[in-house]
């Protein structure tokens, strides 16, 4: 029961951290829109929203319920990789600035961002949402939310990158940018 209660608290950090991630969203959405910044994709947003938040709905819910026995390996190996993606993640949200935001918003005449790890990755804050809907719920054996939510989210970046991808060509110098 402990590590059921340990993973209930690493779920409940993870959604404060995603509160905070809104914060900053949304202050910087309104510093992009006051630029002139168009906002792309708006049919797909709902769904993203809905399907981050089973995410961490559906992994309690499956930890709670079925309350596998979880080797330590896994435990812990996960929870590194769950580190990880939150760095990754919050390395492309320092790294992108006030242009960061949970929307599709692009500021015309703002040159596409090539610093931090979009230096090495085209869309280097989806390999930590990938990631990390992988690993945190196998921090507690949740593996059925985790087959459940990659394949849900594999469709959504389908259409996230594509929306992505043409927002950003409407960018100055797109032929090598990285975004």
């Amino acid at each position: 029961m402990t590590g059921l209660v340990a993973f209930t608290v690493l779920v409940a950090l993870v959604g404060l951290e995603r509160v905070a991630e809104l914060v900053v969203s949304t202050r910087n959405a309104r510093w992009s829109m006051e630029r002139g910044g168009v906002e792309h994709g708006l049919g797909h947003f709902p769904f993203m929203v809905v399907l981050h938040t089973a995410l961490l709905v559906g992994a309690l819910a499956e930890a709670w319920i079925r309350q596998p026995q979880v080797p330590s390996v896994l435990a812990w190996s996960m929870l590194a990789v769950v580190v990880a993606s939150q760095a990754l993640r919050w390395w492309c949200i320092a790294t992108l600035g006030r242009r960061w935001n949970t929307r599709v918003i692009v500021v015309p005449g703002l040159p596409p961002v090539r610093s931090g790890p979009y230096r090495f990755l085209r869309h280097p804050n989806y390999v930590a949402v990938v990631v990390e809907g992988i690993a945190l719920p196998l921090v507690h054996a949740a593996w059925i939310t985790a087959v459940v939510f990659t394949v849900l989210n594999a469709a959504l970046l389908t259409v996230r990158i594509r929306v992505e991808d043409a927002a950003l060509a409407t960018l100055p110098d797109t032929e090598t940018a990285r975004a």
